[in-house]
């Protein structure tokens, strides 16, 4: 029995390593797990910002740490959408909670990245929003990409003007 208590224990710590997830504990998923069911989204009126991180984890200093899990391999770098998600739920951490993170990680199938949550991440994911809602007034915008695969999984692809092929 005792054999078998440490093989679980030992197993248990090759398993958590594997996921992604910093030290300490979960306040918050949304990675669809039975054990903790969460259905409240994260939101800040101010902004009309809403989101539902992956998983939030308390570290044992107290910070709060975004954790967004992503399906498919990692590219050299964290893709930009990825970021601005990242740094999105890191302003609504830190509008929820009342502590500023200081980075989150986005967790890629074969590797993870830890992004600082920068003062200039923190600004051009405003200016990112403000953007996007000037953009919500115009009649038609320009395709943003040339990426064959993405307009292939767009939702909107069969009324798109602008989509490739």
């Amino acid at each position: 029995m005792l054999a078998l208590a440490l093989w679980l224990w030992w197993r248990g710590g090759l398993l958590a390593d594997e996921s992604g997830l910093p030290n300490g504990r979960i306040l918050y998923t949304d990675a669809g797990s039975a054990w903790m069911v969460n259905d409240e989204a994260l939101y800040d009126p101010e902004l009309r910002l809403v989101g539902k991180p992956d998983y939030l984890v308390e570290e044992p200093d107290g910070g709060i740490i975004p954790v967004e899990i992503k399906s498919g391999k990692a590219p050299p770098e964290p893709w930009e959408g990825h970021l601005y998600q990242l740094a999105a739920y890191c302003w609504l951490v830190e509008r929820a909670y009342g502590i500023r993170p200081s980075h989150g990680i986005i967790q890629y199938k074969d590797r993870a990245f830890a992004v600082d949550y920068t003062d200039e991440l923190r600004e051009d994911l405003l200016d990112l929003l403000t953007e996007m809602r000037e953009d919500l007034y115009e009649v038609e915008l320009d395709r943003d990409h040339n990426d064959w695969n993405r307009c292939a999984r767009c939702g909107v692809a069969s009324a798109c003007t602008q989509r490739l092929g």
